[in-house]
């Protein structure tokens, strides 16, 4: 059965408790002049608020949002932290970075990264730099495993359209497909793939996305295709169908938690396992994930065009016919910019988007890293450029712990590694968020946690 929300819907409630009081917004409560941009949680802000995430449409103008960064193909082997970055250091620059993460991935023998989910935490998800517009992408990686344990495989645009792998871990030979347009639930919109052991097996995921049609692969077979024509809806006069620029989502959820509405939980394979035999072993539940590559569409003209900078909408409409690929910047100067304002807080801003903090609640939608450990931003200086995070660049993660939306881990015998298995743990505090629209429902009662 079905979550009774997109990927997308569900990720959202992992936003920081922090947030309670900024200004809400929705298509019918528009963010005001003050907080101009509308994010991911549904919360209003500036600084990262703006970029990836924001909705034009619940935003005080269209243009409030940050541009986003047009398509562009690359091959991203995932055997190193170097092109992945923090939200709290990313101003939008996409050449500087592959991935925006929040929460914490990890190394693994020189080979994958692990998205990781210690105890009680809210796990890990990385969001593409760059955006979509049609074409294909595919990952390929090891899903997690047990109930309530998901992993999640997506393309998300900032008006919530949607196209997604997700996996159960508690069966672990399907994987679901699904879309959404605009966020607009449909359980008709679901399928399943059948296949070997996901957990112990690598398979290569593929999603090809035109503008007539999705075809969903696995290790190179097709398992499903939607074609545009069939989603046609007289009642509203239009086509249901994913067609504006989207991020390429990573991610492993608690589907399971118990603050979960029963059927996320019934739907994630029942309550979620604190105590599996992954977190015994290593210290957290984890997805494994070792290539993913984007190939552009390229249009010459119209939709599905990357031959400019970025892309914007020029009506709250959001379809493709309302996307302009135009020449706009997507660099914000510092964490108090907005898409009106782009320069705001450049005099005291670092001159790299890696090299900047935030330091407000409401410029870092989802809270941002702290305390001790290493990441992709960290001190070196190469890759995604250098962090702020204090404290050695390895610790321990012998014993996680969640308090609030922070996973801590306990960072004894710091300058250490913990390696079970080649599992590479670093120890630290992070702050878990996520890019999807699809889980603040399934999330929203661990705001009281």
């Amino acid at each position: 059965m079905r979550s009774f929300v997109p990927i997308g819907a569900a990720l959202l409630g992992i936003s920081s408790v922090a947030l309670a009081a900024q200004a809400k917004c929705s298509l019918t409560q528009k963010c005001p002049e003050s907080a101009p941009c509308c994010s991911q949680y549904g919360e209003c802000g500036v600084g990262a608020y703006c970029l990836g995430g924001c909705d034009p449409r619940m935003s005080f103008s269209l243009d409030a949002c940050v541009p986003e960064p047009q398509c562009e193909s690359r091959v991203m082997k995932m055997d190193s932290l170097d092109r992945m970055i923090s939200a709290d250091k990313y101003l939008g620059d996409a050449s500087e970075a592959d991935w925006v993460y929040q929460g914490n991935p990890l190394v693994y023998n020189d080979e994958a990264v692990l998205l990781t989910m210690p105890a009680k935490s809210v796990g890990t998800v990385l969001s593409s730099t760059v955006y979509m517009w049609y074409g294909n992408v595919k990952a390929t990686f090891k899903t997690s495993r047990g109930a309530g344990v998901i992993t999640a495989f997506i393309l998300m645009s900032d008006v919530k359209d949607e196209i997604d792998y997700e996996f159960v871990g508690a069966d672990l030979k399907i994987a679901q497909t699904n879309y959404y347009f605009q966020g607009i639930l449909d359980w008709h919109n679901s399928g399943n793939i059948s296949l070997s052991d996901t957990y112990e097996n690598y398979h290569t995921y593929e999603i090809q996305w035109t503008p007539d049609s999705i075809t969903w692969l696995v290790d190179g077979q097709v398992g499903r295709v939607k074609k545009k024509s069939d989603t046609w809806n007289a009642t509203s006069n239009q086509w249901e169908f994913p067609q504006t620029p989207s991020r390429v989502g990573l991610s492993i959820w608690p589907g399971g938690a118990s603050s979960n509405a029963q059927g996320t939980i019934d739907w994630a394979g029942g309550p979620i396992d604190w105590n599996s035999a992954d977190i015994k072993n290593y210290g957290y539940d984890f997805a494994t994930f070792k290539d993913v590559e984007i190939e552009c569409y390229n249009a010459s003209s119209g939709a599905g065009t990357n031959n400019k900078v970025s892309y914007t909408f020029n009506n709250i409409a959001a379809t493709n016919n309302t996307i302009v690929n135009g020449k706009d910047s997507t660099v914000l100067k510092s964490f108090q910019g907005t898409g009106l304002d782009m320069d705001a807080g450049s005099s005291s801003a670092s001159s790299s988007a890696a090299g900047s903090s935030a330091t407000d609640t409401n410029t870092v939608p989802g809270g941002s890293s702290s305390g001790p450990g290493s990441g992709p931003a960290d001190n070196s200086g190469s890759g995604s450029g250098s962090g702020s995070d204090s404290g050695s660049t390895t610790g321990t993660a012998a014993g996680c712990s969640s308090t609030g939306f922070s996973q801590s881990c306990d960072s004894s015998g710091s300058g250490s590694s913990k390696s079970d298995g080649g599992r590479v743990a670093v120890g630290g505090e992070r702050v878990f968020g996520a890019s999807a629209f699809a889980v603040v429902v399934a999330f929203a009662g661990m705001l009281m946690l």
